[in-house]
């Protein structure tokens, strides 16, 4: 099944594209705060909306709305077809083979509950699941549940000191005990990539399961679903330019089709009798009651609008940024990086001497940038690098090299207050 070719954003030139007129679509960055122009370098947590998604969203509402799948008249019609719409381009922007293989959830925490859940059923005491020391804690507490629950036992692969994933060490720690292999493609706090075709190759040479959490990967790089070879591919919409409340689960067809569902009601059923009752086909059979229907239309705009720019520009764009950021904030002696590998993401994590993050990131907003303090719903990794918490600057397509400027100005400035 293939795809149109996108129409082209005004803004795209050959291999680039011109920021400025890209960050015209957002409204939220002509803001001010403390009369300064913001500085949003707070993308790993959530990015801001285009107009266009916005917009989208607002006709969906006001021209199309009505539920989806069941009923027969004009407007039903019309947010189905808006909302299969949405399946299909996240199908073509992971390259699944079929729009089946695409369950829309409420977010990326919510696809992976939605394996652990499923695939936990067959879980018994003893048996293994892999995880990196990177996980984000939707990627960690899932499998804890079955830790707790079912006897499962959880083993961790480690990072080097500079973030870089530990191949090695990951394959030595598959056994054939090993059922799930749940890691990310890119780590929320290190910016590290992970070599998930790789990967799922030596999970499944021992016969387990690999869920990827992309709710990072899917924002700043091409993703092929068919070519990493992964069993699940988790996204959330809320970092991808999109709304909040909606997530993807992609799952291959075949595994899907033997999974129990997560969750009962509408929707997901073929026959309900008072003695028994039967389970729809994929996707549907993940998708129990009335769906995120105006969220992942708006998800379909945003990958809409991704796709007029291009993955590969702004993956380029992004690596530019994160070079120069790099090189900058290296050049604070105050600052304590945490995450140098090589290939990494957009996505700096850092420490002050003699401050708390959380002071840093108060003060800095004075001067309108915005940055993320705290644990990162990730203690295993901050815990491995001795850190409470650090601060976070984290990048989307829309940000420029003034933006990286700002923040050195405003942290130079927080660092005489704490000196």
């Amino acid at each position: 099944m293939t795809t149109a070719s996108p129409t082209l954003h005004p803004a795209v030139r050959n291999g680039s594209f011109d920021v400025e007129a890209v960050r015209a679509d957002f409204p939220a960055l002509s803001l001010e705060v403390n009369g300064y122009p913001l500085t949003y370098l707070d993308n790993a947590a959530s990015a801001q909306k285009p107009r266009q998604v916005i917009q989208r969203m607002v006709t969906a509402y006001e021209r199309e709305y009505s539920n989806v799948h069941r009923g027969l008249h004009y407007l039903a019609n019309a947010a189905t077809e808006a909302f299969e719409q949405a399946r299909e381009s996240v199908r073509g922007f992971l390259n699944a083979a079929s729009v089946d293989e695409i369950i829309f959830t409420r977010s990326g925490t919510g696809a992976i509950n939605t394996v652990a859940s499923s695939l936990g059923q067959a879980i018994e005491a003893g048996d293994e699941i892999v995880l990196s020391i990177m996980e984000h804690h939707s990627n960690i507490v899932p499998w804890h549940f079955l830790r707790e629950r079912k006897g499962a036992v959880i083993k961790w692969a480690p990072v080097r000191e500079d973030g870089s994933f530990d191949f090695e060490a990951f394959k030595a720690l598959l056994t054939e005990r090993t059922k799930i292999v749940a890691i990310t493609q890119m780590s929320n706090v290190l910016g590290t990539v992970t070599p998930i075709k790789e990967i799922a190759a030596a999970a499944h040479a021992v016969g387990a399961k690999v869920l990827v959490d992309g709710c990072q990967s899917i924002v700043h790089m091409p993703v092929d679903v068919r070519d990493l070879d992964v069993d699940f591919f988790a996204v959330t919409g809320h970092k991808l330019y999109a709304p909040t409340g909606i997530g993807v689960l992609y799952g291959k067809l075949d595994l899907l089709a033997q999974m129990p569902p997560y969750e009962g009601g509408g929707e997901m059923i073929r026959e309900v009798t008072e003695d028994y009752v039967t389970y729809g086909v994929p996707p549907h059979r993940f998708e129990a009651g009335t769906p995120p229907i105006v969220q992942a239309i708006g998800l379909g705009a945003a990958v809409e609008y991704v796709n007029s720019i291009g993955r590969e520009r702004i993956a380029a764009h992004e690596h530019d940024l994160s070079v120069y950021a790099h090189e900058r904030l290296g050049a604070l002696n105050s600052l304590r990086i945490i995450g140098t590998a090589p290939g990494k993401g957009g996505i700096i994590s850092f420490e002050m001497k003699g401050a708390h993050p959380h002071d840093v990131a108060t003060i800095i907003d004075r001067y309108g940038v915005a940055v993320r303090a705290g644990t990162h719903c990730a203690q295993p990794l901050l815990a491995r690098y001795g850190a409470t918490a650090t601060c976070r600057a984290s990048f989307a397509l829309y940000n420029t090299r003034a933006d990286v400027d700002r923040l050195v100005d405003a942290l130079v400035k927080a660092q005489d207050l704490f000196a």
